[in-house]
């Protein structure tokens, strides 16, 4: 890879120079992360050992809060260490290996996102028939396409990735390495590359926001449908987590990276980047389950079930 480029370190700038500010940011995202990873492990875990939590709906928020901790672990434990030991470089395999991964998990979480509006379009419009299609072994072969899409979007332009020449200038004006930011201080003609990743972007963000919205389009028409006011309600709340996360996550998608050939607004789209890299994956834990009785009442059984081991 070397052969490429001069450069063997980048040096990331971070959010900011401000001393006061960096005590403020690490406690922000030492706080977002810890209860990230403690909200999304607790979904895990309460799926896997409670057996009213075995549906292809829990089956799917499990992956997607495995994800979600992955996701949130490629960008956080790294820009933490460098704000608590003020070493903000990076090695050049550091920083491409980070890139991939956050391409990966996150084109994987896009392609989930689509199959889980999959799952509430079978749930409330095939009410009858949900068990039959949505068995375990078809869920399962859906969140390995769902994998292997990811892996797809992230192979595709990965060589072109590694042939950028950065001619000795290696300052990256972000927390993190992400290739619009490379793409800037690359000295190679990143034309090709740029519509290629604009291209890669768009089309995976038009294949799954079109299954998503085709899901929920056919879900009104029969939600619509239903006699009493109560049953459109509660057949509307079974999706309204799912609503919420995916525009938090496209919004943010879209925002960063189809309008990639943008030169201002780069620290909008740090906070950008920082939202959707450490806040959302916070939140989502608490989106599916605030107004979820099953996950409630699961982790209150485990709960008692802790404090009578305990107790023991």
């Amino acid at each position: 890879m070397r052969n490429h480029t001069s450069v063997t370190t980048f040096i990331l700038l971070g959010l900011t120079d401000d001393p006061q500010m960096k005590v403020l940011i690490f406690i922000f995202l030492f706080v977002t992360y810890t209860l990230s990873v403690t909200g999304n492990l607790t979904i895990i875990i309460l799926i896997l050992v409670d057996s009213h939590l075995k549906t292809a709906m829990y089956f799917f928020l499990q992956n997607f809060s495995f994800l979600e901790i992955s996701f949130t672990t490629v960008c956080i434990p790294r820009f933490l260490c460098s704000l608590s030991t003020g070493d903000n470089t990076v090695t050049y395999e550091a920083c491409f290996a980070q890139i991939f991964f956050i391409i990966f998990l996150g084109a994987t979480e896009f392609f989930l996102l689509a199959v889980m509006s999959y799952d509430r379009y079978v749930a409330i419009c095939k009410p009858l028939h949900y068990v039959t299609i949505m068995t375990r072994k078809v869920c399962g072969k859906l969140v390995f396409c769902c994998w292997i899409a990811g892996f797809l979007v992230i192979i595709t332009p990965l060589c072109p990735y590694l042939t950028l020449e950065f001619c000795n200038y290696n300052v990256i004006d972000h927390f993190l390495c992400d290739v619009p930011s490379l793409l800037k201080i690359s000295c190679s003609d990143t034309l090709f590359i740029e519509q290629m990743v604009v291209a890669i972007a768009v089309l995976t963000t038009i294949l799954t926001l079109l299954c998503v919205v085709l899901s929920y389009i056919y879900i009104e028409t029969i939600i619509i449908k239903f006699p009493s006011a109560q049953q459109r309600m509660k057949a509307f709340s079974t999706c309204l987590s799912h609503m919420i996360v995916v525009s938090m996550t496209y919004g943010g998608c879209i925002f960063i990276y189809v309008k990639l050939s943008a030169k201002d607004g780069v620290a909008i789209n740090k906070c950008v980047a920082l939202l959707t890299t450490s806040f959302a994956p916070m939140l989502n834990p608490f989106i599916y389950t605030l107004r979820n009785k099953q996950v409630k009442q699961a982790f209150t059984d485990l709960i008692k079930r802790i404090s009578f081991i305990s107790n023991k």
